[in-house]
């Protein structure tokens, strides 16, 4: 531990006084900061204007199949992992999105232009899998880009297809977009996914919408006009470092973020093996206190009971999905901690993850940690 750290351990009693004074002069200047901005534009680029689907009321809560399996990925292992979901607790825990990512589909559309599942890992289709999903209480997501190919060039994207796509979506019943930004035309990215945006509305279907734009062209200040999130920042890497990076990205569009539409700074890496026990709990408080999605990025047939007991905490699940709007602004200096305006609870969740750094006492750590 650095010695600036071995500083603010003295004594558990003295660092949690410190820890409570600190994140009181943060949310007091946080709402003194709200309070002196002003109003966002009704129009334009402004905040104020919603993706009125009616979702995103709270953070998503969910599992991805990128981060872990990334093109590995077949019908099989979804069904698997919304069984896992409800069996071990985490559907009742709220983790309700099970969302395909890329490489679900077949390199080329059909001579109709219908993007179709690829026959050798989805042979059942992806109406018959959300079926499946549908029958265990839970929903599913897919994956498409605002690009004539997706990221991993392995599918088609949805470029010039938005209403064709969004409708047949909607007939297989998926619940959710994850919408991503590669292979595009030099159109703006406002164009690319405000297209996709009024497909979605015009399929009939109620599709969560998740902006997956890097956080490029500043899209918090105009992704709520057409998403329920968007991606503040580019992908996250199982890393201390990395996670860090995103957060701290992340933390500069703070006061864009409110019901209906949600800062993301990409899935979560809890269980992936990159980091430490320590770490992973910082990592799912932070991204609780920041109202980022949590949406799981592991295999959870494979879950372990250390991580099992992360994802599922169900004090700091309760401050990611809150009524209050207000999300947390952070920093990574040992005077301003990470401040969320909730409640009580709040402090709570920040000496949990102190203390987990801190074993014998509780202190505030650096982004820098050694």
């Amino acid at each position: 531990m650095a010695p600036e750290i071995q500083s603010l351990c003295p004594s558990t009693t003295a660092a949690l006084l410190l820890l409570a004074a600190c994140l009181a002069a943060a949310v007091a200047a946080l709402d003194a900061a709200d309070y002196a901005r002003p109003p966002l534009p009704a129009g334009g680029g402004g905040r104020r204007v919603l993706f009125a689907n009616g979702l995103g009321l709270t953070p998503q809560m969910g599992w991805n199949s990128w981060n872990h399996f990334q093109c590995d990925i077949n019908e099989a292992v979804v069904r698997s992992t919304a069984d896992a979901l409800v069996a071990i607790g985490l559907a009742k825990a709220g983790y309700t999105y099970v969302n395909l990512d890329d490489c679900w589909a077949d390199s080329e559309r059909t001579k109709e232009g219908y993007m179709v599942a690829n026959p050798k890992t989805f042979p059942s289709g992806i109406k018959a899998l959300a079926d499946y999903v549908h029958s265990k209480g839970l929903k599913l997501g897919i994956y498409s880009s605002a690009g004539t190919r997706t990221c991993s060039n392995r599918m088609p994207g949805s470029l010039g297809y938005e209403e064709r796509d969004a409708k047949m979506f909607a007939s297989w019943g998926v619940d959710y977009l994850k919408y991503d930004n590669c292979y595009r035309d030099g159109t703006p990215e406002t164009v690319r996914f405000g297209r996709m945006s009024r497909a979605l509305v015009n399929s009939g279907r109620p599709i969560f919408y998740s902006l997956c734009e890097w956080g490029f062209m500043e899209v918090p200040k105009w992704g709520g006009m057409y998403g329920n999130s968007w991606r503040t920042t580019g992908d996250i890497n199982d890393t201390w470092s990395g996670m860090l990076d995103n957060i701290d990205l992340n933390d500069a569009y703070a006061r864009y973020a409110k019901p209906g539409g949600w800062n993301d700074p990409d899935m979560l890496e809890v269980g992936n093996g990159g980091m430490a026990y320590n770490e992973y709990v910082v990592h799912f408080s932070l991204w609780a206190i920041a109202k980022a999605p949590l949406v799981i990025g592991c295999d959870v047939t494979r879950v372990s009971n250390e991580t099992l007991g992360i994802l599922s905490n169900a004090e700091v699940i309760a401050i990611s999905q809150g009524h209050h709007n207000h999300n947390a602004s952070s920093s990574f200096s040992p005077a301003k901690p990470f401040a969320s305006v909730l409640d009580s609870c709040s402090l709570r969740v920040c000496a949990n993850y102190i203390a987990c750094l801190c074993p014998t006492q509780i202190g505030w750590v650096s982004k820098d940690r050694k």
